[in-house]
């Protein structure tokens, strides 16, 4: 793009080469920064460069391990508050604790709005923010919030694989994800169905109808985030029973825990495509996986909020979710 002009980017231990493809796009070196921990688990930050009237933006996606990670982050924005940054921008391309956002049951907490109260807190001057689990996080901070889509980065993808028009639905997994799957569905101009299920546990999922047609139809289920797998597996299997002829998955952020990855590959999914908001090691690479990169939109966004121009421009073209 163009040189920094006092852009700085940083990162700690989540995902470095997220971090550095987004300073490439940008143009710039990433910042130097030591983030380690001490033998007991304490976590050391030093900023090794100034940070004085500087434009700092923290790219640290709180992904696993999700403690650790979100420690860092808190960590570093009091480095960069205490080293007199202008404005310290948080780039949370996965919000870790989004999941429970409301309560459900009795003495239950609301990890979603604790942690956004921590980054407020820590002294964060604005959010960058991508696909998070529901749009009402947003309201859970008290300063400027931006939140992207993935969504048309993906849609690019399946429509250079083909996946649009003709004999193509898309699917939501649950009722809660029927605006992202109408969002994705206008895009590749096709229709839409919803899978209807109840969770008697967390990580737990029970199938109970599907609504829309989908026989003789290629099926593409979409959702903000894959954990265990078995939602997406049930849901493909589910498809599939009711006459589809294929079934594809897509989600932002591939989170794959436990034995999510051989679900996939014993599952009747042709592929699965995810972004690198969370970093996919190679113990979890599988031919099945396709993953697309968000750091040029992430670095776009920056860019845009460095020079105080609208975020929202780059959705002009995509459904609202």
């Amino acid at each position: 793009m163009r040189g920094d002009h006092g852009l700085r980017i940083f990162t700690g231990n989540a995902n470095p080469a997220l971090a550095a493809s987004i300073a490439a796009e940008l143009q710039t070196p990433l910042g130097e920064i030591c983030v380690k921990q001490f033998a007991d688990g304490e976590i050391f930050v030093k900023i090794e460069e100034s940070a004085r009237g500087q434009d700092i933006f923290l790219v640290q996606p709180t992904c696993f391990p999700v403690n650790d990670n979100l420690m860092e982050l808190l960590i570093m924005i009091d480095a960069f508050r205490r080293a007199s940054a202008r404005r310290i921008t948080v780039v949370l391309p996965y919000y870790g604790y989004a999941r429970q956002d409301k309560k459900i049951k009795p003495r239950e907490p609301v990890t979603a709005r604790l942690v956004a109260n921590l980054i407020t807190q820590a002294g964060a001057s604005r959010v960058l923010c991508l696909d998070l689990h529901a749009g009402q996080i947003q309201g859970f901070f008290d300063l400027p919030v931006d939140h992207l889509y993935a969504g048309p980065l993906i849609a690019e993808h399946l429509k250079a694989e083909g996946l649009y028009d003709g004999t193509t639905v898309v699917v939501s997994p649950d009722v809660g994800g029927v605006a992202r799957a109408r969002a994705l569905a206008e895009h590749l101009k096709t229709s839409i169905a919803i899978i209807a299920k109840r969770r008697p546990e967390p990580n737990q999922v029970e199938i109970m109808e599907i609504i829309g047609d989908v026989s003789g139809k290629v099926c593409i289920m979409v959702d903000d985030m894959i954990d265990t797998g078995g939602s997406i597996v049930q849901g493909a299997e589910a498809l599939m029973d009711r006459g589809a002829i294929g079934v594809h998955a897509c989600c932002t952020h591939a989170i794959l825990s436990g034995k999510a990855v051989e679900r996939v590959h014993c599952s009747p999914l042709r592929s699965l495509v995810v972004t690198d908001t969370i970093p996919l090691p190679e113990t979890k690479r599988h031919p099945k996986i396709k993953v697309v990169s968000v750091a040029p939109l992430l670095a776009n966004a920056i860019f845009r909020i460095h020079e105080d121009n609208s975020v929202s421009e780059l959705f002009s073209h995509y459904a609202d979710h």
